[in-house]
């Protein structure tokens, strides 16, 4: 069980910022991303993440898939409050391996407060602490991550390879088809990932590939949207894809917005429009916890080019609703182009048990 405390005042905190009434927010508008400040915290945002994920690699050939997210969100508590006990912040984080002999995710989520020592996200750069979990930039760029989780424990750090990519109109990133739609949003491809996991009594060194989103926003998806599907793909030759549809709710699940960014190494990334971009399912896995049918492979055009995703394994379900509040699939997968395998990254999933509510 998670942290059942934690839960529990987590979920005190937003029944009385549901009760506090509305607090403003900022909008999203295009700016230009300042770095190292927007690696940091954006605390008058209603949403955060850093979100890291990657395949590894073990001596012996066998791969693994990894997640670790941290989640920032402001409440509806006024930020005048004097308590030292008001949640205006939570800090959530998840974690969670894919290893295929196991056949299930292995993963452990917590909730708390900022502040009060417990947890909090720094404004000047990246460094976000829940308790003993932490996920912080070192001054030379690299990240370092330290879960010591519920049945395993992992340690890691990630050193970039590449320029950071700004997402959309540099670092503006669109939603949907309203300008407010949006969230500031960049990534880090190609980062040479080391790692030490702790599991089942042994202890492996593990080397490989991972890719880190960062992403802030108040009002991220049309009210009608359902949720999303996204790939962060490292190619084998150096380049990064990017590519995600917001769906509609509804039967026909119909996409609302869609995007896609394509960057060769030592090049400039190239965007494309929305009818560029599709997502078309392939194959479908049905949850025996939820229910929830999840096209776990997926055919993705982009431009002229035509991927396909094949997942690690099937079950990379993720309940999370005592803490964010939402079901999603996050699955380690190969990226396929004319049949072979050209990368691997993540794809992920929202909105199929239920339209998801950030």
């Amino acid at each position: 069980m998670p942290d059942r405390r934690a839960f529990l005042l987590g979920s005190a905190a937003l029944a009385a910022a549901a009760r506090a009434g509305t607090v403003d927010y900022p909008a999203v508008a295009p700016r230009p991303l300042v770095f190292p400040r927007d690696h940091g915290a954006h605390p008058d945002y209603r949403t955060e993440w850093w979100y890291l994920t990657g395949w590894l690699d073990a001596p012996g050939g066998a791969a693994l898939g990894f997640q670790v997210t941290f989640f920032r969100t402001r409440t509806e508590i006024d930020p005048a409050n004097p308590s030292a006990f008001a949640a205006r912040q939570l800090i959530i984080a998840h974690a969670a391996l894919a290893d295929p002999a196991r056949g299930t995710l292995l993963h452990d989520e917590r909730i708390a407060r900022a502040g009060m020592g417990a947890a909090g996200a720094a404004v000047d750069d990246t460094d976000v602490r829940l308790a003993s979990w932490r996920f912080a930039r070192r001054p030379d760029g690299s990240y370092h991550c330290t879960l010591p989780a519920r049945g395993f424990a992992l340690e890691l750090s990630a050193r970039p390879t590449q320029a950071l990519l700004a997402q959309g109109d540099a670092g503006y990133s669109r939603k949907g088809p309203a300008a407010a739609q949006a969230s500031y949003y960049y990534s880090q491809p190609q980062l040479e990932v080391r790692a030490t996991l702790a599991r089942d009594g042994r202890t492996e060194t593990l080397a490989g590939k991972g890719w880190l989103d960062h992403e802030w926003s108040s009002t991220l998806l049309p009210a009608n949207a359902a949720g999303w599907d996204w790939i962060g793909m490292n190619l084998d030759d150096g380049s990064a894809l990017t590519a995600f549809q917001i769906r509609g709710q509804g039967a026909g699940r119909a996409p609302l917005y869609a995007y896609a960014s394509l960057r060769a190494p030592g090049g400039p990334a190239r965007t494309f429009r929305p009818d560029d971009v599709r997502f078309m399912p392939l194959a479908e896995w049905t949850s025996p916890r939820t229910r929830a049918g999840w096209p776990v492979a997926q055919r993705v055009s982009v431009g002229g080019r035509v991927f396909s995703t094949s997942p690690l394994m099937k079950d990379q379900e993720l309940d999370s609703r005592m803490t964010t509040g939402a079901v999603y699939w996050e699955g380690a997968s190969e990226l396929l182009e004319d049949g072979r395998r050209v990368g691997r990254g993540y794809l992920e999933m929202t909105g199929y048990v239920a339209p998801i509510r950030l």
